[in-house]
């Protein structure tokens, strides 16, 4: 009886611990892999929030996992995040979203869908709180369920993604979706300006969601205080507001910026996984739910970037299109992130 007591006492300790585990669904008869975190504040009598992040074309889920510092963030702002891992097309990993991945066989959507299901029998999730971000083929992946997942994703971000002219053409949301687009005017990988065959422009891709959700057309544009004057570039945010159900069609306007992840690498005068949870924080599938974006002091540890390679590891820079590896040491970097 003492032991049976010591452990009733001791079980709600090991609930309080947060957890990252790599796990995997059989779908379309492939195994598809991914890392889920689990903050320490999750209860199982509470639903909780839960946020797709989808890498890039030829990176991984543990890649990342470790450069955007989603897991912080979730252990302060009390939401699941998860990192699905993409398949090989023609050797590289990928999202199916049309333009340069036509070719590829794999239902990406179908996935995302049957990964949600798993998730939310495992776990109490938020079925009105599910949002999706990702890097660049990542944040094309986030467009494309706006478009055809919309009855289960209730916002998106994109930082360096676009949509393909498949996507946008096809694009059937079903409900007011508030929209993030974070976004550097010299990105040489996915460019600002688009390309007809392969990706539209980023402001075609506003236009259609600013006509969709039926914001203002007129936008607020508030400049980023330049924190760091030695990054070469400098930030403004865009918003059109007034949207059906109160939502948002918003943007981060990197000018000189490349194909980056703000705080971590390129622009530092903001950081762009802060900048997604404070924007999706203030939404359920239903349209805006709080103003309030405030998210506890936290220190966030970043792994020091040591250089960046391309796929024969010759030491380069952001500054090409080659496909581009981003190598960190174990040393750690503390920054406190403040939401006010």
């Amino acid at each position: 009886m003492k032991k049976l007591l010591i452990l009733l006492i001791c079980l709600p300790l090991f609930t309080l611990a947060q957890q990252t585990i790599n796990a995997s669904i059989t779908h379309g008869g492939l195994q598809r892999d991914y890392i889920i975190h689990i903050p320490s504040s999750y209860n199982v009598n509470t639903p909780i929030p839960l946020v797709f992040c989808f890498h890039g074309y030829g990176s991984n889920a543990s890649t990342n996992m470790s450069y955007t510092n989603f897991n912080y963030i979730s252990d302060t702002a009390g939401f699941i995040v998860v990192y699905p891992q993409g398949t090989l097309l023609q050797g590289t990993t990928h999202w199916n979203v049309g333009g340069w991945t036509t070719t590829s066989t794999i239902d990406d959507v179908g996935f995302t869908a049957s990964l949600l299901d798993s998730i939310s029998n495992a776990y109490t999730i938020d079925d009105t709180r599910v949002y999706s971000t990702g890097m660049s083929n990542g944040g094309y992946m986030s467009f494309l369920l706006a478009c055809q997942l919309s009855n289960r994703i209730a916002a998106i971000a994109s930082v360096t993604g676009s949509m393909t002219p498949q996507t946008y053409n096809a694009c059937n949301p079903q409900h007011p979706t508030p929209i993030l687009q974070i976004h550097g005017t010299s990105d040489q990988t996915v460019p600002y300006v688009g390309n007809p065959t392969w990706t539209k422009s980023i402001d075609d891709v506003l236009q259609y969601w600013v006509a969709y959700n039926n914001c203002n057309a007129s936008s607020i544009i508030t400049a980023i205080p330049d924190i760091n004057q030695l990054d070469g570039s400098i930030a403004e945010h865009i918003v059109n507001d007034g949207g059906d159900n109160s939502v948002t069609t918003e943007h981060f306007k990197i000018y000189g910026g490349d194909h980056d992840w703000p705080g971590v690498w390129g622009n530092m005068d903001i950081h762009a996984s802060v900048e997604v949870w404070k924007f999706f924080s203030k939404y359920d599938i239903n349209g805006l739910i709080s103003t309030s974006t405030s998210i506890n002091e936290k220190i966030i540890k970043d792994k020091r970037l040591v250089k960046i390679t391309d796929i024969l590891g010759r030491e380069t820079t952001t500054k090409n299109n080659a496909l581009l590896f981003y190598i960190y040491n174990d040393e750690t970097v503390e920054k406190k992130i403040v939401i006010k």
